[in-house]
């Protein structure tokens, strides 16, 4: 007789902050424009360092970042970029912080134009397929997030690059790569206990 092994969390199990934002937050669905752009920030901050450091530091993150008000960060100048680079609730990187304001930026003018960050995140959402069973099997880019990074870049964002990229894509729901067996993904009802932003 062959026993199911008991569904799993397929990363954040072991501290309570991670486990909540893998099932409540991680691959749900977002198409709010102020939290597009903190999930496309807060994973610019990300690269290079692990996501719990980012998860801790999301509250100072907000703070410093006016709650990721693109209109209020559009407006932050050098005096702005010095109060960060010394505030150490945050990752004080000067290229990620200077992105970061950049990317408000580029966000109003794409707003100028008539069009959403939503909508252009949303276009690269690749067709759906099975789920992965390993961790091997999710990639760390695809064809799908480069050309997500080249068109960002053309609009004038910074700092996301084709991994970048397939991180926000995950974070916003473009993509769904809990594992299969995960709790998440066999619709535990202890996980998704809140909506996304």
């Amino acid at each position: 007789m062959t026993t199911t092994p008991p569904p799993f969390r397929c990363f954040g199990g072991t501290d309570p902050l991670y486990a909540a934002y893998h099932d409540d937050e991680w691959a749900v669905p977002v198409h709010d424009e102020h939290a597009l752009y903190e999930r496309i920030s807060l994973e610019a901050f990300q690269s290079g360092l692990s996501w719990i450091t980012i998860l801790r530091k999301r509250p100072a993150f907000r703070a410093a970042f006016a709650g990721f008000d693109p209109e209020a960060v559009a407006e932050y100048g050098e005096d702005d970029v010095a109060r960060l680079l010394a505030d150490e609730g945050i990752v004080r990187n000067r290229a990620k912080i200077e992105a970061t304001v950049a990317n408000a930026r580029a966000l109003l003018d794409l707003h100028a134009t008539g069009r959403t960050l939503d909508e252009v995140l949303w276009s690269y959402a690749p067709e759906p397929r099975p789920r992965p069973r390993t961790w091997a099997e999710v990639p760390g880019r695809t064809a799908q997030s480069a050309a997500l990074a080249k068109e960002l870049k053309r609009l004038g964002f910074r700092f996301v690059g084709p991994t970048t990229a397939y991180a926000a894509m995950q974070a916003c729901g473009v993509v769904d790569d809990h594992l299969a067996d995960c709790l998440v993904a066999l619709g535990s009802p202890t996980a998704r206990a809140t909506p996304a932003e």
